[in-house]
C-alpha cells in the first residue's frame, strides 16, 4: 500500500545526538555563530551573530549601479537624490548652456538685434572671471576630446557668445604664422550634399476605387546605397592636405555650441566677430584664418563658413 503524502512531514523523535546537528545545520545556514571562549587564538571577540541581507540581484546585467543619460553623456544612479540633482543641474548647462550673470566692464565685441552678444574673455586678473572662463572650458574639453589642461594656452583669446543669461557658445583662437590647405576630394565634394539613401517616387499610377470614390496611391521606393565601392557616399575621416603651407595668422583652435542652439549661425557668428577684433584695427579674411584638424561636424561647418572644401588647417607646431 502506498503511504500518504502527509507521512514524509512528520515530526521524528528526537535523537541523542539531534541537538548537536541542529546547531551544526544551523551553522551551515550562517543563520547564528557559535559561541567561542573570549580568549581566542588572535585575541579577538567575535560577535555572536550575523546579520545578513541582500540588496540586489546583480546577473550580469551592464550598468548595474550607474546610468549614463545618451544626451550629456553623464554617469549617475537613478533613484539616488544627490546624483539626480547633479544630473539635472549639469544636463541643464550641457544643452542650454551655462549660467551668466555678466560682468562689469564686458569687453563687447558684436551685439545681435535679439539681444545677444559676443564678449572677449580678456585676463584681468579676476577671480570670478577665471572660475566662469575655466566652467566653460571644462565643457569644451570634454565635448572635443581635449585633455585637462590642453586647450588654453598664454596667448589664447576665447570669446563667448551670451544668449538669455547663458553662454551658448564659445570659440578659442590662437596667433599662428602658417597653415596647410586642405586637398578636397571630387567625389567627395560632388556629392557632399546628397543624402545617404535616396527616395524616388514611382510613375506607376496606382488607383483604388470603390464605386464612385477613387483613391491615388503614390509608391516610393528607397535605394539605399551600401555599395562599398560607392565611396562618393561616405565623409572620409582622413584630411589630405598639401605639403607646401600659407601664410596665416588667426588660427581657430576649438569651437563649442550647445546642442539646444546648433545650426542656428552661433559658431559662425564668434568666428566672424573673431576675425574682426583678432588683430587692432584690422579684419582678417576667412584666407587668414585656419582650423585645428576638425572632427565631421567640423569640416562641414569649416566647408560652410568658407564656402569651399580647400579651407586651411593648422597643427600645434605651426604655432
Amino acid at each position: 500500500m502506498q503511504p500518504k503524502i502527509s507521512a514524509f512531514f512528520k515530526r521524528q523523535a528526537p535523537g541523542p545526538d539531534s541537538s548537536s546537528g541542529d546547531e551544526a545545520h544551523r551553522q551551515g545556514l550562517g543563520v547564528t555563530e557559535a559561541k567561542r571562549p573570549k580568549n581566542c587564538e588572535d585575541g579577538k571577540v567575535l560577535n555572536k551573530k550575523r546579520n545578513y541581507a541582500q540588496f540586489h540581484l546583480e546577473l550580469g546585467q551592464p550598468n548595474f549601479l550607474l546610468h549614463m543619460c545618451s544626451v550629456c553623456g553623464m554617469m549617475y544612479a537613478r533613484g539616488n537624490d544627490d546624483d539626480e540633482k547633479v544630473h539635472k543641474a549639469f544636463h541643464k548647462n550641457y544643452f542650454d548652456g551655462v549660467p551668466f550673470k555678466g560682468w562689469r566692464n564686458e569687453t563687447v565685441v558684436a551685439r545681435s538685434e535679439g539681444g545677444d552678444r559676443i564678449i572677449l574673455a580678456t585676463d584681468e586678473n579676476s577671480c570670478a572671471r577665471n572660475i566662469k572662463v575655466q566652467e566653460v572650458i571644462k565643457v569644451v574639453q570634454k565635448e572635443l576630446g581635449f585633455g585637462e589642461g590642453q586647450l588654453l594656452h598664454k596667448l589664447c583669446k576665447v570669446y563667448l557668445f551670451i544668449s538669455s543669461q547663458r553662454i551658448v557658445g564659445c570659440l578659442v583662437v590662437e596667433p599662428i604664422k602658417t597653415a596647410h590647405k586642405v586637398i578636397p576630394s571630387s567625389t567627395a565634394e560632388n556629392c557632399s550634399d546628397l543624402p545617404v539613401d535616396r527616395i524616388e517616387s514611382s510613375k506607376v499610377n496606382h488607383t483604388l476605387e470603390f464605386g464612385k470614390i477613387s483613391f491615388k496611391r503614390e509608391v516610393l521606393k528607397r535605394h539605399d546605397h551600401a555599395d562599398k565601392n560607392k565611396e562618393e557616399y561616405r565623409d572620409p575621416g582622413a584630411i589630405i592636405c598639401e605639403e607646401e603651407a600659407v601664410p596665416a595668422l588667426c588660427g581657430f583652435r576649438a569651437i563649442w555650441v550647445v546642442p539646444s542652439r546648433r545650426r542656428k549661425r552661433v559658431g559662425s557668428q564668434l568666428m566672424d566677430a573673431a576675425r574682426k577684433s583678432f588683430l587692432e584695427g584690422e579684419t582678417l579674411s576667412i584666407s587668414q584664418c585656419a582650423f585645428s584638424p576638425p572632427t565631421s561636424s567640423g569640416k562641414a561647418l569649416a566647408r560652410t563658413y568658407g564656402k569651399t572644401s580647400a579651407f586651411l588647417v593648422y597643427k600645434d607646431q605651426d604655432v
